[in-house]
Formats: structure tokens, C-alpha cells, sequence
């Protein structure tokens, strides 16, 4: 059991308070704390702690010894640390979003390789070969776009908002394919006859603080307000997809093809070990909206919300990927939990204190994390309470990813 040091990413719609805090550092610069990464993507390797002098990188640690970190088993399937494990500050809205199968992913990355389009390059969409199926646990109220509205529901807002009325014909004629394509490839005057009445109505409301996080036209405006240069055909999505609000402790799965977006709140993500985004609005990033297309999976999906097990220590989010699970624990005032590593581990320690008692005593405290290697034995007891999540591997995945026509 390694202490581990994460890596912060300062993108410009985190907050500036939530990360800081929760990582014990200071912000005095009042930089934007997006998202703290925890795992071996070459974009933000964590750094491993051997012993008190002595540093090495997590990916370093994994390949003096891959059979002993990640063990014989999971390296039938991965030859590395297959999951990416995050903490997010979502202060301002992320962009309109799909992510690729991996099928989809290797093609994509070897296109653009072949074309020889730079990693760093501004129009790179795809930075690995892998997917990205992801599962978040909120922390806070959180607020998301997530998926196609059941058929019933999109047909009541095209019909509720006088300016989306002319796309009844086009939803009931090509289905929901039809109807995305056609808001997305629109040309830009079009999209300003539709959107511009919606802006002068819902605006002032929005400033006048009347409209509920609840309603679609709150994230309109907000989307409005932020994206001034043009009129952004991304606030299509806001009325198309479900808004999905997430109480503390509830969790959703997003598999490749979900279309989605992030709207606020903080947050606990796992995915696959990528960094693959296809972007289609709202957001000053590359935009590519046929490759969104290409990978968008148009069919209706009613939110399946994950809850904590109240009566349990420890809650599994079974995952349907092989990829990761993610789990919860919480420990009230002298309890105690034993926990044994099916394949590698990271914890983040959400709140309280607590101590291993095997082995050497390690303190966890609010803010670390640690990497637990496959196999390890460890029992945690507290005095006060405490409350840690981990990213690992599932015990039965039954996830196929479904190809997209």
C-alpha cells in the first residue's frame, strides 16, 4: 500500500475552492482546480511515495513488477493499470459530449496517426486507442445532461416550445438520428431563427432569477450568457437530452455513445484509462460534429441512478466494463472494515481519519490516496468515522459495447 500524489488539472471551468480544500493546498493565485487525476495516463502520471525519501511514477512502479501490482489474472485482459480515477469541480457547464467504443477508438487513433496530426494539436480527437465508459459518484447536488429523452418526453418539448415546433415533422419522419443531424448540421442562420427568440425569452428570466435548475431553459441561458460570439447549436442538446440531477451519494454509468454533458457540481469519476472526447458545442474546444455524429447512439435511455446501500459499510457499483468498479465506504465512529484487493486499487479519502492495522500503520486522512496492489490485505479501524472511495476492477463484467450503424 503506496501514498499516491494525483495531479491537478486547471481547465477553466473548475472552481477554486472544493479541490484546494478538500487537498489540504493552498489556491492563493485563485487558479481553477478542474479535476484531480489519479492514475498512469501520460497526460497526468501519479507519483508513488516508497518510502520517505524515495519517489518513482505509478507507471514505473507497475512495470518493474507487473505480475505482483496488477497480478496474472487482470494481465490476461490489460498489460496495464486499466482505469483512470478522478475527483471533478464542475463550475461552469462542460461541453456536449460522446465518447467512443474501443473498436471506434483504435480506428480513430490510427487515422490520425497515419495523418499525422500532432497529440497536442487543437484538432486531435483522439489521444489513445482506448474507450471511455465512465461512472460518477456525486459528491454534491450535481447537475447532468445524460442521453435521448424517451420518445414521449422529446415530442412534448418539441411541441411546449413554440420555436422547436417546425422539428416535429423531422423527429416523426427520421426518428431521433434524423432530428440530432438536422439541428447539428443546420446552417448557422438557421440556427439563430430558432434560438434567438428562446435567448430574449429565457434570459431575463434567468437574471430575474426565476427560472428552477430543474427546467432546461435555467441551462439555456446559463449556455446563452457564456457562449456569446454565435448562438451555439449545442443548447439544442440541453432540451433533447434527460437533465439529471444527482443527490449526494448517487451514481450513474455512461457507457461509449451516451451523449452527455456536466453541468455542476463536484464529483468522483472512474472510466477506462483514456482521454478520447468528441465534443459537439459548448465549449471553446475543437468541435467536430461529424465524428459526434458518427459515434452518437440515437435511442431514447430513461437514467438509471445508482444509490448508496445505507445498511452496508461498503457499496459496489458493480460496473458493466471490465475495465473498473467503483466503491464507497463509510466507517462510523470505532468500526473497522477488512478489505482484500481483487486486482490493483486506488483510495481517495473523502472525510475523517483513520489507520491500517497490518503491517506498518498507515494514517488516512481526508485528501490522500493511496495504490493497493493485487492481492494485499488491509484492515482499517477509526475512532471518529471515516469515508473513502476506490476504483478497482469488477468481479463479473457482462458488458459488450453496442456497435454503432
Amino acid at each position: 500500500m503506496f501514498q499516491l500524489t494525483g495531479k491537478v488539472q486547471h481547465y477553466p471551468w473548475g472552481g477554486n475552492r472544493f479541490i484546494p480544500e478538500l487537498l489540504s493546498i493552498s489556491n492563493d493565485e485563485n487558479r481553477p482546480f478542474a479535476e484531480y487525476w489519479m492514475g498512469i495516463h501520460p497526460a497526468a502520471p501519479s507519483i508513488i511515495q516508497l518510502s520517505k525519501n524515495a519517489f518513482t511514477g505509478l507507471p514505473d512502479l507497475i512495470k518493474s513488477e507487473p505480475a505482483r501490482y496488477l497480478g496474472k489474472e487482470l494481465m490476461k485482459t490489460f498489460s496495464d493499470l486499466p482505469f483512470l480515477f478522478k475527483i471533478l469541480d464542475v463550475k461552469d457547464m462542460l461541453s456536449i459530449q460522446v465518447h467512443p467504443s474501443k473498436a471506434e477508438a483504435e480506428k480513430g487513433f490510427d487515422a490520425e496517426e497515419a495523418a499525422k496530426i500532432p497529440m497536442n494539436a487543437p484538432n486531435r480527437n483522439y489521444k489513445d486507442r482506448n474507450h471511455k465508459p465512465e461512472i460518477m459518484l456525486a459528491l454534491s447536488d450535481f447537475w447532468l445532461l445524460h442521453g435521448f429523452k424517451t420518445a414521449n418526453l422529446l415530442m412534448e418539448t418539441l411541441s411546449n416550445y413554440e420555436v422547436f415546433n417546425k422539428l416535429i415533422p423531422v423527429f416523426e419522419q427520421s426518428g431521433y438520428k434524423g432530428l440530432y443531424q438536422f439541428v447539428m448540421e443546420m446552417p448557422q442562420e438557421e440556427v439563430n431563427s430558432l434560438l434567438q427568440p428562446l435567448a430574449d425569452k429565457v434570459i431575463p428570466l434567468y437574471n430575474a432569477g426565476e427560472i428552477p435548475k430543474s427546467s432546461p431553459d435555467f441551462w439555456a441561458a446559463r449556455a446563452f450568457l457564456t457562449y456569446t460570439e454565435v448562438l451555439d447549436r449545442g443548447i439544442f442538446s440541453v432540451y433533447f437530452f434527460n437533465l439529471v440531477n444527482l443527490k449526494p451519494g448517487e451514481a450513474i454509468f455512461q457507457g461509449a455513445g451516451v451523449p452527455h454533458a456536466y453541468l455542476e457540481g463536484q464529483n468522483v469519476e472512474l472510466m477506462a484509462n483514456s482521454d478520447n472526447v468528441l465534443r459537439g458545442g459548448l465549449t471553446p474546444k475543437h468541435v467536430d460534429v461529424p465524428e459526434l455524429l458518427k459515434h452518437t447512439l440515437f435511442e431514447p435511455i430513461q437514467p438509471n441512478i445508482l444509490k448508496l446501500n445505507a445498511d452496508a459499510k461498503e457499496t459496489v457499483f458493480e460496473s458493466p466494463v471490465p475495465d473498473f468498479c467503483l466503491s464507497h465506504v463509510l466507517l462510523s465512529a470505532n468500526e473497522s472494515i477488512q478489505c482484500e484487493a481483487n486486482g490493483p486499487e486506488i483510495w481517495f479519502i473523502l472525510s475523517g481519519n483513520g489507520i491500517t492495522t497490518d503491517k506498518n500503520a498507515i494514517h488516512l486522512k481526508a485528501g490522500a490516496s493511496f495504490f493497493i496492489a493485487t492481492g494485499e490485505k488491509i484492515s482499517v479501524k477509526t475512532d471518529s468515522g471515516i469515508q473513502w472511495v476506490k476504483a478497482s476492477v469488477p468481479s463479473n463484467p457482462h458488458y459488450e459495447e453496442k456497435q454503432l450503424s
